[in-house]
């Protein structure tokens, strides 16, 4: 008889506390949105979570949320080793996606002290705030914020789609505005950062492996398409004399897939937006979101160009326009490689007595082509990521994936991550 590993059943008994929290019932995905009462309620079970630990919890003025462990005789300023996660989702997204890396933390901590390992500087598990961009357009909001990556104004005045601004909606989820803005201080005591996540594709899978370390992401960025032409009635408009943004967006929709396929780049249209949005009248405007990634800066430029310049030439053969604005962009992100290496070795170590994470000491290191709070936080700390395999490889929509058996190895691997960064 095969005896259930105990760590994969705990956190199945915790992954079910959080799994009904902003699910449609309709879809089987999430609607976590940044501030919205689902991601409040993950906030609050976090914080309960953390004190029954006996982490110390507070909130940054960015609303990012701090636990920390700080055992007797550790000096609480020294810099920490920092793990954690996000829990807003995309539209419909999967449950996985952020909540692993927090979960996972909590019970990481909870496989140290079993141990009986004291860490000999503070150990924080972090919980940042829009990491999606979902909610008001701006990817790793919280992690931008606390790095000087982006402007409190800038920031606060920021809205989404019922107008409501992030400084509204911070102050609805009991938070101060004002407080918002770079925090060096919290910075400074991070002193490594290593954030544990599903991984968003397939390549552990083909690896035949439960977890692997990131090695780099690819940059990326967001761009809005602004089609703009002319409307009109969709019954007495003769064809010939239409000026029809859709069709230009239309094609610029194939012109996406078609250049990202030649230039080996990633390239998606996902989101549209349409002006006035009815069905018998032609729009007078199309907005159009691009998500587009690349292995390198050069090819991501020349993806975008292309996109451009096909967007531009059919606007001209539809008699509309068309403008390209760039909302966000994230630079290629190389992790700290000692310390890629450092946790790589952490993780395929067998200690005497402890569960190995993996059947070899072989521990993949893959590249991402997705983005992170850690990939911001890189540009300032050393930082690392884990990533868990993903059996159907699919994210950011309801099939996302980990089992609780591999789940319990990325738990394993974090701790032991920690406690090697930890126990200096």
């Amino acid at each position: 008889m095969t005896t259930a590993d105990p760590l994969a059943e705990r956190f199945r008994a915790m992954w079910a506390e959080l799994a009904g929290v902003g699910r449609d019932p309709a879809t089987g995905g999430y609607l976590r949105y940044a501030w919205s009462t689902a991601e409040l309620t993950c906030r609050e079970w976090f914080t309960a979570e953390a004190v029954r630990r006996g982490l110390a919890v507070r909130a940054d003025g960015n609303g990012n949320l701090w636990a920390d462990w700080v055992p007797s005789g550790v000096d609480p300023a020294a810099p920490a080793v920092v793990t954690g996660s996000h829990f807003d989702s995309v539209p419909h997204g999967g449950g996985y996606d952020g909540p692993l890396g927090i979960v996972s933390a909590l019970l990481a901590v909870d496989e140290l002290r079993e141990r009986g390992f004291v860490p000999a500087r503070p150990v924080t598990v972090a919980v940042f705030v829009e990491e999606e961009g979902a909610r008001f357009g701006l990817a790793c909001l919280g992690s931008r914020l606390l790095t000087g990556g982006v402007s409190a104004a800038h920031a606060l005045a920021l809205t989404d789609s019922d107008g409501v601004t992030v400084a509204e909606a911070m102050r609805a989820g009991g938070a101060d505005p004002a407080a918002a803005g770079p925090d060096p201080d919290r910075l400074a005591r991070i002193g490594v950062f290593v954030e544990l996540h599903v991984e968003q594709g397939r390549a552990l899978v083909d690896l035949g492996a439960p977890v692997g370390v990131a090695s780099m992401i690819w940059p990326h960025g967001r761009w809005r398409l602004e089609f703009t032409g002319a409307g009109d009635h969709a019954g007495t408009t003769r064809m010939v004399d239409r000026r029809n943004p859709m069709l230009t967006c239309a094609h610029t929709v194939l012109a996406t897939e078609a250049q990202a396929r030649r230039l080996g780049a990633h390239a998606t249209i996902g989101r549209i937006s349409v002006r006035p949005n009815a069905t018998n009248a032609i729009p007078a405007q199309v907005h159009a979101w691009l998500d587009a990634r690349a292995a390198d800066d050069t090819a991501l430029a020349t993806l975008v160009e292309a996109i451009g310049a096909d967007a531009a030439a059919r606007a001209r053969a539809d008699g509309t326009s068309v403008a390209v604005v760039r909302e966000s962009d994230s630079p290629p992100v190389a992790f700290d490689p000692d310390l890629t290496d450092r946790i790589a070795t952490a993780v395929g170590a067998r200690p005497t007595g402890a569960v190995p994470v993996l059947p070899t000491a072989a521990v993949p290191v893959l590249p991402t082509a997705a983005g992170h709070d850690a990939g911001v936080l890189a540009g300032h700390v050393p930082t690392a990521m884990i990533f868990v395999r993903n059996p159907t490889g699919v994210s950011h929509a309801p099939n996302e994936h980990a089992t609780d058996d591999d789940c319990a190895a990325g738990v394993r691997a974090l701790a032991a991550a920690l406690a090697d960064l930890a126990g200096e």
